[in-house]
Parts: structure tokens; C-alpha cells; sequence
């Protein structure tokens, strides 16, 4: 999975230097700069609570997800290095984030996932649906191609978490509400098909 989500942007890799929290580059209009240093930390936030959540219950579907995270922190580093902004995670230390409705979020929702399994897995779907909530927002901000690629990838990869996640609550004979996407479009993922990344 690391391999489809990277290919889909290498060709818009630069080696620079990040020079700023804000790049001075007229390319790119302030909401999205904010947006692409926003992702960064939120698939950060999706990794961290994983993690955290399978050195508590040791559920395989958390590892294999953060690992998957990892590979989009890493697409959206490459937006980082082209437009020369400034990298929050520049010092990646687990559990600790520079936007402070981030860090609020990842300590409520490893406090709630760690109560028990299915709040665990419940946890993960609210995460996913979160980035899918976030994505279409940014994407919607965006006409350019670049940036276009590397969220449509995040977002397909979310919708297959989603879908992971939810059939495992089902597994525990639980359910799960989104609260924020709609119901319509909840259920429009969940029995759709796991989707892959465009090259």
C-alpha cells in the first residue's frame, strides 16, 4: 500500500529546504498551505492513536493501519519540500503535536479507545471519517493538480480504513454512527469496494 501511495506523487518531489511555517510562494493560496500543513498532522494523529491503541489491546488492524498512515504522512511531506514550508513534524515524537485541536483530539481518543475493544475499533472509524470530512473540505480549496493527487489518495485510503474499521465493530456485534459525514455517504462507503490509490 506504501508503494501506491507514494508513486502517486513522487513526480512532484524537489529536494529544498523548509524555510518557513507559511512558504513565500504565490503558488499557493493560504488555506492551502494551512490545509497541506493541517494533514500532515492529522494522518499523524491517525498513526499515533493506532499505535497507541495496539500497544494496548494488540489488535492486528491497528498496526497494519499506522503503517499505512505512515505512507501518508509521507505523501503529504512531499507538498511540504515542494512548497517550501516548514514541517510541524519536523521532530516526529509520538503522541505530541504542534496544533493544540490535534492534541486534544489524539488525548481523548486514545483515552476513550483504551476503555475497551470496541470503543478501540469505534475510535479508529471516528478517526477515518474525520480525514474523509477533512479531505473533501480541502480538496474542494484546490485546483491544483499537485495537490489534488496526494488528497485523493488520503481519501481513498480513509474510506478503505472506514471500511476496515466498521467491519470490525461489526465483528464485536456493535454499530457505529458518523458524526461527521453524512449517514448517506457513510453508508455509500461502507458497501462500496476497497478502492486504490491512482498512479
Amino acid at each position: 500500500m506504501k508503494k501506491i501511495f507514494l508513486s502517486a506523487i513522487v513526480i512532484f518531489m524537489i529536494t529544498t529546504t523548509a524555510v518557513s511555517a507559511f512558504a513565500d510562494d504565490s503558488r499557493l493560496t493560504m488555506e492551502e498551505q494551512q490545509g497541506i500543513l493541517q494533514m500532515r498532522e492529522e494522518e499523524k494523529l491517525a498513526r499515533d492513536v493506532y499505535l497507541a491503541l495496539y500497544d494496548t489491546w494488540n489488535i492486528p488492524i491497528f498496526k497494519n493501519i499506522a503503517a499505512s498512515e505512515q505512507s501518508h504522512m509521507d505523501a503529504v511531506k512531499t507538498l511540504i519540500t515542494e512548497y517550501r514550508m516548514e514541517d510541524p513534524v519536523a521532530v516526529d515524537v509520538r503522541g505530541v503535536f504542534k496544533n493544540a485541536e490535534l492534541q486534544k483530539l489524539y488525548n481523548d481518543l486514545t483515552t476513550l479507545g483504551k476503555k475497551d475493544a470496541v470503543s478501540a475499533v469505534t475510535v479508529g472509524a471516528r478517526v477515518e471519517e474525520l480525514d474523509i470530512f477533512d479531505l473533501e473540505n480541502l480538496m474542494a480549496q484546490t485546483s491544483k493538480s499537485d495537490i489534488l493527487a496526494v488528497y485523493e489518495n488520503l481519501v481513498k485510503g480513509s474510506r478503505n480504513h472506514l471500511r476496515s474499521f466498521y467491519s470490525q465493530i461489526q465483528g464485536y456485534g456493535a454499530d457505529f454512527s458518523p458524526e461527521y459525514i453524512t449517514v448517506t455517504e457513510f453508508y455509500e462507503i461502507i458497501s462500496g469496494s476497497a478502492e486504490r490509490g491512482r498512479r
